[in-house]
């Protein structure tokens, strides 16, 4: 039986960001004013405090960061931080489409699983 995932909750400013995942297209925060991208989304950047961001897709490519396995048997499950390719670090789901164990530094790509709510939540797999 495959692992429930809980539906995320919706908010005006990241409406857009789960809009996209149900199109299987991971969107960015980025701002033109220091020309840097931010995960969490929010309309206002991190870095400089400016508002003139923008929605961005995401190549969905990086790589581990960290991760811990959760869980036993068939109900195991990977969580990790990944470090995508635009600069950012995002905490998500591994899945594996293998037998193979995931590994700091291993090269992973953007999937996505509907939740529990049929909502598309992205997640990563293990690049060949």
């Amino acid at each position: 039986m495959a692992r429930r995932i809980a539906a995320p909750e919706i908010l005006p400013e990241t409406a857009a960001f789960w809009e996209a995942a149900n199109e299987s297209r991971l969107l960015l925060r980025y701002c033109t004013a220091c020309n840097r991208y931010h995960h969490f989304p929010r309309e206002i950047c991190p870095h400089c405090l400016s508002t003139q961001t923008q929605w961005r897709d995401s190549a969905g490519a990086g790589s581990v960061y960290s991760f811990s396995r959760m869980g036993h048997g068939e109900d195991a499950y990977t969580i990790a931080f990944v470090a995508l390719d635009e600069g950012v670090t995002m905490m998500t789901n591994l899945i594996h489409s293998d037998t193979r164990s995931p590994a700091i530094g291993a090269r992973v790509q953007v999937c996505f699983q509907a939740a529990s709510n049929g909502q598309h939540v992205p997640m990563f797999d293990l690049k060949d």
